[in-house]
């Protein structure tokens, strides 16, 4: 199934984030063999953009996440495009992945580095380059302004989008913002 057809299949919801993020995972070219981390399932959003574009990947959330974002049927969304062989799930914490240093080639995030909490940010980007390959990517897909506003409107309490760069001092790292019209990416490449 392609990006098109799992639009149709997975309504509105899905497609809001899908026109960013399969724009970014197709410009970024990571290798179909790499190992490849989503942090914070939800839907399942991004795993399944990711699996639709022949990635397998490892997706979680904490089991004790009692937002409304989180613990969603990411599942059933995934066997509705077919994609769910590709996708395994496992609960873990941002701050505390259960990998070993270097595991992943990938590392994505879609709106969930916004609802860490932000005494722990640097912690979970530490821990994100921790089980990042020395040469590997960590893209965060952050809200823009205008989505933000909107989400705000049905949820008030809603946190306002966090910009990775403003963790990554004393880290020697650089991210590249690409603007999306939903969600702007913000690229780690890893020497």
């Amino acid at each position: 199934m392609n990006i098109i057809e799992a639009k149709k299949n997975l309504g509105e919801k899905y497609s809001f984030s899908a026109v960013d993020t399969n724009k970014v995972i197709q410009k970024l070219k990571v290798p179909k063999n790499a190992k490849v981390l989503d942090v914070g399932t939800g839907m399942g959003s991004l795993a399944i953009t990711l699996a639709l574009n022949g990635y397998s990947v490892l997706t979680g959330e904490p089991s004790d996440d009692a937002s409304v974002y989180a613990n969603q049927n990411w599942l059933e969304n995934a066997k509705k495009v077919k994609v769910d062989h590709l996708i395994e799930f496992k609960a873990f914490d941002a701050i505390d992945i259960p990998y070993d240093d270097g595991f992943f080639d990938a590392i994505f995030c879609l709106g969930s580095f916004h609802h860490i909490n932000k005494t722990d940010r640097i912690k979970a980007i530490q821990e994100f380059i921790r089980v990042a390959k020395s040469n590997g990517i960590i893209c965060f897909f952050e809200p823009s302004k205008k989505t933000i506003k909107m989400i705000q409107k049905s949820d008030p309490s809603h946190p306002e989008a966090a910009d990775p760069n403003e963790y990554l001092q004393g880290l020697n790292l650089t991210s590249r913002k690409i603007k999306g019209s939903n969600f702007d990416a913000f690229v780690i490449e890893m020497e």
